[in-house]
């Protein structure tokens, strides 16, 4: 099933825009927006708002959706983090086509409307300081007191504004306020700040402006002039609404864009607050933004989750009111569910044990024929080579096995997946250790292909690589990065980093053919799990391999014995 033959949930903002259609309402037009701010790489919660918005404008005949950057605090963007979203949103499959906007592209229009509230005494400049703002503000329970700046003069207003935009003063020595309800019962109502002081250069800019807009003044009007229907935002604007709705009814804007908010995405296992994230990278507990453990888009992609998967997750958690955190283990089993579908199946041994064939020929090898995945033939397959000397997994050999193990011990038969039986005769140890070091096993050439022409049943099938022509690299086994599933509430949330959140291996035996394997391709490792090769530090002769999620979901496992 195709992602466009799946069926969609409904959910209350799909409800709401069946019912403008339905009323004719913005002429028929379903236009969205995703207005992220550059001063970060994106993360998971972000796929799912780049996913709704997109989304959505793509159900509908004509639908649109803009990238719009939110780039009003030039202290903190960069040209680096609006390219890197820039590639996140084309790599999860969306294009904005020819609607490439930023905030700054309206500063002209935003000042000039800023100059209009002047003029019809709603808009004031204060020179209160942020603490003396904070004491006027009141609280949640007690009304806010007026500014002694709020009564200026339309004309003295108009004058200190225009000198602020001329660089005259200091920042923080004068701040433009709307002027509305002191009293309200929504702070947010209570002579919001409009435009602030900051001489910083702006990275389109330049040094043009020494004065910029606060967020709530700028959101709603670039809304407006984009001709935006529906705004789609979190929860935690829900008490910012009033205030965009107050913008815009005061303001002479093409259009009144409708704010709708819903639930952020929560995940467990991780954090995803912008600032969390960026002190786990300041502060070297993971290896940049794109680190694989990271719940970023560039980390997620580098670890090897299909962007597909992540499109179904987002679908499937759905969209409501109620915050809620979601189990990690939805979206592994979503990337699961799309790699078991699209990703070859190949052998590769991580810890590797020496076994010797001792009645097949030193000097020869044999190809066998393997599917690259069982159920879909029209992938194909490939050649695996069979020697004398062959790698198989440490741990699918015990020299005392308990009952239930069906795996490889003295003088029992197993299966080599594709191959032959094997048995084995001999163990070798490790004089000084005890460890054991290799086997040597004999194989029954009538078992070409893993079955038995006199019928005989084994119980255990073994992957393996053929040593001789084994390709020894690197492998990185990810988990997750905490230990709890809540680390963003704890105080002490770094105590709660999991040690075991990375184990690097090297000296991974994998088939031969994994050496043309190309960054970012993803494989089924047999009975290990998905894996992907990183993009980052893989060499042309030596592909590193991360592994993006194990075949079965083992912390389900852990939990309940637990």
């Amino acid at each position: 099933m195709t992602e466009e033959e799946k069926p969609r949930s409904s959910n209350f903002i799909r409800q709401i825009i069946a019912d403008d259609l339905s009323r004719n309402k913005n002429n028929g037009r379903v236009h969205t927006r995703f207005p992220p701010e550059p001063n970060g790489y994106l993360h998971v919660g972000h796929a799912k708002s780049i996913c709704l918005n997109f989304g959505l404008a793509a159900e509908h005949a004509g639908g649109q959706c803009n990238l719009r950057f939110d780039d009003t605090n030039p202290e903190k963007e960069k040209i680096e983090y609006i390219e890197a979203i820039k590639d996140d949103i084309h790599w999860l499959g969306f294009d904005w086509e020819d609607r490439l906007f930023y905030a700054s592209d309206y500063f002209e229009q935003l000042y000039d409307y800023a100059v209009h509230l002047i003029r019809e005494a709603k808009a004031y400049v204060d020179s209160l300081n942020l603490e003396e703002m904070r004491e006027y503000r009141g609280t949640l329970t007690e009304p806010g007191r007026e500014s002694p700046d709020r009564n200026r003069s339309i004309e003295e207003n108009l004058d200190l504004f225009k000198r602020m935009r001329a660089g005259e003063f200091e920042a923080g020595q004068y701040v433009l306020r709307a002027r509305i309800d002191m009293a309200s019962p929504n702070i947010n109502m209570r002579d919001p700040t409009i435009y602030r002081i900051k001489k910083t250069r702006h990275h389109r800019t330049g040094d043009s402006w020494n004065i910029y807009p606060m967020y709530d003044y700028t959101h709603c009007i670039s809304d407006a002039l984009e001709g935006i229907t529906h705004s789609l935002c979190t929860l935690e604007f829900e008490d910012h609404r009033p205030l965009y709705d107050w913008f815009l009814d005061q303001l002479p804007v093409p259009c009144h864009p409708q704010q709708i908010e819903f639930a952020r995405l929560n995940l467990n296992y991780t954090v995803t607050s912008k600032r969390k994230l960026n002190e786990l990278v300041d502060e070297g507990h993971v290896r940049g933004w794109d680190d694989p453990r990271m719940p970023t888009i560039v980390g997620m992609r580098r670890r090897g989750y299909p962007p597909a998967a992540i499109r179904d997750f987002c679908e499937r958690i759905g969209i409501t009111k109620n915050d809620t955190v979601i189990d990690m283990s939805v979206l592994e089993n979503c990337v699961r569910e799309e790699l078991d579908r699209t990703t070859c199946r190949v052998m590769a041994v991580i810890n590797p044990l020496r076994v010797v064939i001792t009645n097949f020929p030193e000097d020869q090898e044999e190809l066998l024929d393997a599917p690259y995945h069982p159920n879909l033939p029209e992938m194909g397959s490939r050649e695996v080579p069979f020697s004398h000397v062959i790698w198989i997994e440490r741990d699918d050999f015990m020299e005392d096995p308990p009952k239930k193990f069906f795996r490889l011990a003295p003088g029992r038969e197993v299966r080599l997946r594709y191959a032959y039986f094997i048995t084995c005769e001999e163990v070798i140890k490790d004089d000084s250790t005890g460890e054991v070091v290799e086997l040597r096993c004999s194989y029954d050439p009538q078992t070409r292909g893993g079955s038995a022409p006199d019928g005989r049943k084994v119980k255990g099938t073994i992957h393996w690589v053929s040593a001789a022509q084994a390709l020894e690299t690197e492998v990185r086994l990810y988990d997750r990065l905490f230990t709890v599933p809540e680390p963003g509430r704890l105080e002490d949330w770094r105590a709660t980093l999991n040690p075991e959140s990375v184990r690097i291996i090297s000296g991974a035996m994998l088939e031969p053919g994994l050496l043309q394997a190309k960054a970012e391709e993803s494989f089924q490792f047999e009975r290990l799990g998905y894996f992907c090769v990183d993009a980052k530090d893989s060499k042309p002769d030596r592909p590193v391999f991360n592994r993006t999620v194990t075949l079965r979901d083992s912390w389900v496992k852990q939990n309940k014995s637990s």
